[in-house]
């Protein structure tokens, strides 16, 4: 298919011009479709870890005083909620394209394996688990992003 407007303007055929209606996204859009899922399971998984954490102190396999940071269960309950809550709210912007999720998502995910990381005594599958998600998501979400970014918002 022909540009017509390209050619009256240029008087000549331009082969590199990409019409934006017949632009077509890579199959990388698949792989940010993958982060924004990650994400709303990661914001899942915080906030289970934190209702348990709030509610049934007992369940985990170590004291409070046995993390690699030393505090009460409950202060850490709240802390994996806040997590889930942002993590999710990440994925859904991560879903619709938005650039400032893809930001806010590395930067969560970066810190939700830190925060995993030094809960890792107290529930060690889980914690590996969370931080393998959150690897994958980092990954994800610093390739090829721009390609969920929908350009006529």
């Amino acid at each position: 298919m022909t540009d017509t407007r390209n050619m009256q303007t240029t008087g000549r055929f331009d082969a590199s011009y990409v019409n934006p209606v017949e632009r077509q996204s890579s199959g990388w859009v698949g792989l940010m479709v993958f982060a924004g899922a990650l994400f709303l399971m990661l914001g899942a998984f915080h906030a289970i870890m934190g209702l348990v954490a709030v509610f049934d102190p007992g369940y985990y396999l170590v004291t409070g005083g046995g993390l690699a940071v030393t505090l009460d269960y409950t202060v850490w309950g709240w802390v994996h909620l806040v997590f889930g809550a942002l993590a999710f709210a990440t994925g859904i912007g991560v879903l619709s394209g938005r650039t400032w999720a893809r930001v806010v998502g590395i930067c969560v995910a970066v810190l939700s394996a830190a925060v995993n990381l030094a809960f890792l005594a107290a529930y060690p599958l889980w914690s590996v688990i969370v931080i393998a998600l959150d690897v994958l998501t980092v990954y994800a979400l610093a390739t090829h992003g721009r390609e969920m970014r929908n350009p006529y918002r």
